[in-house]
């Protein structure tokens, strides 16, 4: 099973970094290639404990349904997203976060595991492992961007 893990050191106070990773709008906004948008469940402001989203976006030319659910919540160090329904057999995105001296150390673990067997396998180490950290760490460039310039705090 692939697990990436990604760090991400932000110039910001860990509340705000915690929270903006939680933000279904700035999640929206950081996926606009994709053309990502909640459709059900929790589809604006600050997921929480116990809350479901099902996103609609499209990858690799293919239209797809994902719900997730935050199933760890222990803000703000901590909180987790796991399917609930879609592509994958297994997904779990541990989102942590750490105060430094000079702000904050943001750390993305992610397991993943497609459904098809030998084949899943082969597609998540040459495909899916490298298509997923880009999209993490773009999605955390636009966090810490919201962070340090202060954009962010519209969408707390």
């Amino acid at each position: 099973m692939p697990v990436i893990e990604l760090e991400t050191f932000i110039h910001a106070d860990i509340g705000t970094c915690f929270d903006l990773s939680r933000s279904i709008d700035l999640h929206t906004l950081s996926t606009a290639k994709t053309k990502e948008k909640a459709i059900a469940g929790k589809t604006s402001g600050l997921i929480g404990m116990d809350e479901t989203v099902t996103w609609q976006a499209t990858h690799f030319f293919v239209r797809q349904k994902f719900a997730s659910k935050i199933t760890v919540y222990n803000r703000p160090f901590h909180f987790r997203d796991e399917q609930q329904k879609g592509p994958f057999r297994l997904f779990a995105h541990d989102h942590l976060f750490s105060e430094t001296q000079a702000g904050t150390l943001m750390k993305d673990i992610l397991c993943f595991q497609s459904p098809v067997g030998l084949l899943g396998n082969l597609a998540d180490r040459l495909v899916l492992t490298p298509y997923l950290r880009q999209f993490l760490a773009e999605r955390n460039d636009m966090i810490r961007h919201f962070a340090e310039t202060g954009k962010g705090v519209d969408l707390l």
